[in-house]
């Protein structure tokens, strides 16, 4: 019953992953802001901002009936539900403030959209327990279903091979990775379609891949792994921040015409957008990882205290 709970649970964590994508597959082009306009380029189109609502109004909602009669905290603690606000507004903030427009004239900018995606919004929901406030908020014929899904084997050997740490590593590296490639880069910035499936790769792949290593972080011998895997993705993240930094010619034409407008020549944008990926970005995954071994030592410590302590049958202590 047990494995099965976390298999629903599971299931309905990665369908919040899904419902925040709508919004990503609606994200159009507007007209490129001026140093004059951008303050004012926020963009409220209903296909963005509806899904992004209706997902805080769902996670509200069942957050609200588990701490119903007064619970404050039960089921989703008060730091989870925080949490999950800050995800939610960083959500907000990368597809809807003039981060997103100015993204189209600024390569720095448009690097600086990603990160608040996968190393912002990401690890924030993930930790949210979004999936048991879906729970509560969903009908239960909806959250039934879900369950008789979800205890089928293929969809159970299907998770189990995505929720893996090093699947869920290879594909977020594969996305990072294919996705700054010249040639396709360029053509985010001209077909509405290929940007909308770059933004769906980075946030899908690192929900999955913040999913693969928080959720089950309590668990034993977890915390040596999400270790290994945070540091291997500072790593290679970094060093594609560092090719793009160190780069002797701009590698996205499209930014040279742009970036002038803004004070800035096309390489010397580049160069700011590599260093916010290769140290900022790399930090937060060097940050994290150094806070779950520190969760690992303190674990270690407990075990080896109650391992030390003495065991009593009746009088005689052992």
């Amino acid at each position: 019953m047990r494995s099965n709970f976390e298999t629903t649970k599971s299931l309905l964590n990665w369908a919040v992953g899904l419902a925040l994508f709508a919004p990503l597959i609606a994200s159009a082009h507007g007209a490129a802001p001026t140093p004059a306009t951008f303050l004012s380029a926020w963009e409220w189109e209903p296909a963005i901002v509806v899904p992004i609502m209706l997902t805080g109004w769902l996670y509200a909602r069942g957050l609200r009936r588990c701490w119903s009669h007064g619970s404050l905290g039960r089921g989703i603690r008060t730091w989870e539900a925080a949490s999950f606000a800050m995800g939610w507004l960083l959500l907000l903030l990368a597809l809807c403030s003039p981060i997103h427009t100015l993204g189209e004239v600024l390569f720095s900018v448009h690097m600086t959209q990603h990160e608040l995606l996968m190393i912002g919004a990401a690890p924030c929901m993930v930790l949210g327990n979004p999936s048991l406030a879906f729970m509560k908020a969903s009908p239960s014929s909806w959250a039934r279903r879900v369950a008789v899904l979800s205890h089928t084997n293929r969809c159970q050997r299907t998770w189990s091979f995505l929720a893996n740490p090093f699947t869920a590593f290879l594909l977020h590296g594969l996305a990072l990775w294919i996705w700054h490639l010249p040639y396709l880069f360029q053509a985010t910035l001209k077909y509405d379609s290929i940007h909308a499936a770059q933004h769906l790769s980075f946030l899908g792949t690192a929900l999955l891949f913040w999913w693969s290593l928080l959720s089950r972080r309590h668990q034993p011998g977890t915390y040596g792994i999400a270790v290994l895997y945070l540091f291997a993705t500072a790593m290679h993240s970094g060093l594609l921040g560092a090719l793009i930094t160190c780069a002797s010619h701009p590698l996205y034409p499209a930014y040279v015409i742009t970036a002038p407008a803004w004070g800035f020549t096309g390489l010397q944008d580049q160069q700011l957008g590599g260093l916010i990926m290769w140290i900022p970005a790399g930090l937060v995954y060097v940050i994290a990882a150094l806070c779950l071994f520190a969760a690992w030592l303190r674990g270690s410590e407990r075990n080896a205290v109650l391992f030390r302590a003495p065991i009593n049958l009746g009088d005689a202590p052992i």
